[in-house]
């Protein structure tokens, strides 16, 4: 099943040919987690989707709302057959002008939401070996841009298929200033000492819903200091711990990087500190 503009359908019936999400990347998306039919960090989301959709000068509707963000999602996740406490769910919002590559008075949108079960309800710790390496074939803009989840994602398909090339698990991203900014699919955390370290948007990383949580779970950590600064490469050798983070995974530690092997003790704290904190929403 397919919620489609408010429509639960079994197909979209969206002509692709004429849509400028599939033309042009013209569309940005949230991956929402659904725990017991409840959207997690459902204000976070919402608020970083009319982010995203004023940043690419789309219409947004008056009952667009939180309310309505939330009801939709609950709408799909209940019409599916298959019952399981969480999902991942993607809302997907797209322009609704013609298709053709010049400029367009009309910035009203459509939305498409699909969702499938996950198999854990909770986060889990991963302790399968996790090995990763710089892809250094493009460079991501450091830019206000690049921090918006549009459906224009080329480096990190690219990276993707350099890591499954290459026997890697996953891939390190590089910005045009050549510093270190996240994960294919997460932002970055690198652990040395008492630090915790992560970089600021102004790098270009994506805006993750996961990053803040995991930012003030930091925060609130007696033990460590979290500092939002540039990473180079330099530095990912000398670290303790990395990991990445994202609303599906939660966080994801990082067990080797070229000649280094890192421990995953602290990861797996902030993920047991990540399941109090989602039981209490």
């Amino acid at each position: 099943m397919i919620n489609v503009n408010g429509n639960i359908v079994y197909t979209t019936h969206l002509p692709i040919e004429n849509n400028r999400g599939f033309l042009y990347g013209d569309a940005v998306f949230e991956t929402v987690r659904v725990l017991d039919n409840k959207v997690l960090f459902a204000e976070d989301h919402y608020f970083r989707l009319m982010s995203s959709m004023r940043i690419m000068r789309m219409e947004i509707p008056m009952n667009f709302t939180l309310e309505y963000f939330q009801e939709e999602i609950s709408k799909l996740v209940s019409s599916l057959e298959i019952k399981s406490a969480a999902f991942r769910v993607r809302f997907t919002v797209f322009r609704e002008a013609q298709g053709k590559y010049t400029p367009s008075e009309n910035k009203n949108i459509g939305f498409v939401i699909t969702a499938e079960a996950l198999q854990s309800a909770v986060y889990e710790s991963n302790d399968d070996s996790y090995e990763v390496e710089l892809y250094k074939d493009f460079y991501v803009a450091a830019n206000l841009l690049s921090t918006v989840k549009t459906t224009n994602r080329s480096i990190n398909v690219l990276a993707s298929i350099f890591a499954q090339e290459n026997d890697y698990q996953n891939c390190l991203l590089i910005n045009d200033k050549k510093n270190v900014i996240e994960a294919i699919n997460g932002n970055l955390f690198i652990v040395s000492g008492k630090v915790i370290k992560t970089p600021p948007l102004e790098e270009g990383c994506i805006k993750g819903v996961m990053r803040k949580q995991i930012m003030e779970l930091i925060t609130k950590h007696p033990d460590f200091v979290l500092e939002e600064a540039p990473i180079s490469s330099f530095e990912l050798q000398k670290a303790d711990e990395l990991f990445f983070t994202n609303v599906i995974t939660g966080i994801q530690p990082i067990t080797k990087y070229r000649k280094k092997t890192f421990t995953t003790a602290i990861a797996k704290d902030l993920i047991n500190r990540l399941n109090v904190k989602i039981r209490l929403i």
